[in-house]
């Protein structure tokens, strides 16, 4: 069997990390994980979004090295193809390869202006204005995709969808975003999902703080 190894920085900070945890694990593969020290410098760009760091995920299959969260996704279903990575149906499956990717290479705004930090809490973060769009088009596709496909992911069961929004449900918690009904039940299914609960946990656990994303901005 193929040793696999999926390098991630901080459980609490990086959005991307998470991604890429989750897609392994909803793929059923057997990994070990390495950790980039939060502290090293070409990581804490990449947490502080000043540069586009290839440094994680990056997932090492026996001689294969894979580190685009969405070549990830790709590279998982191909070899865990009953996984259900993607829905079965042709037209969902394009929908939500469609999301992922808006995800994937969009909502620059959001990213910079709500960092992901399981940890914090604001109760009355003010979102600068170029973000509310970002914001807007992010429920847009929750309710459609609800909408179409009945809950309670967002393709009915786990998908590809899932692990790449979900990171967004912890900054709208942190952030303190207002959701309605449909949208908070979504939220809160993310949260309850076992595979968020125990990263969360880890999270919790870390030692490790970056001062730059503790403040309020």
């Amino acid at each position: 069997m193929q040793q696999a190894t999926l390098t991630i920085s901080s459980k609490n900070y990086s959005s991307w990390s998470l991604r890429g945890w989750l897609l392994c694990r909803m793929a059923g593969l057997d990994f070990k994980e390495s950790h980039v020290d939060p502290e090293d410098e070409d990581a804490r760009q990449e947490l502080l979004l000043l540069s586009p760091s290839v440094l994680v995920p990056r997932l090492t299959h026996g001689k294969v090295e894979v580190w685009d969260t969405l070549a990830i996704a790709e590279y998982l279903n191909e070899i865990q193809p009953l996984a259900g990575l993607y829905p079965r149906d042709k037209a969902a499956r394009a929908h939500c390869r469609a999301v992922s990717g808006e995800m994937h290479s969009g909502f620059h705004n959001l990213r910079s202006a709500l960092p992901m930090n399981l940890k914090a809490r604001h109760e009355s973060f003010k979102i600068f204005s170029g973000a509310r769009p970002d914001v807007e088009r992010v429920k847009a596709i929750w309710h459609e995709c609800l909408e179409a496909y009945g809950g309670p992911y967002l393709f009915g069961k786990p998908s590809v969808a899932d692990a790449m929004y979900a990171p967004v449900c912890t900054r709208f918690r942190t952030y303190g975003v207002p959701l309605d009904p449909p949208l908070q039940a979504y939220c809160d299914t993310i949260f309850e999902w076992p595979l968020m609960v125990e990263w969360t946990e880890g999270a919790l656990a870390e030692p490790n703080e970056i001062v730059e994303l503790e403040v309020e901005f």
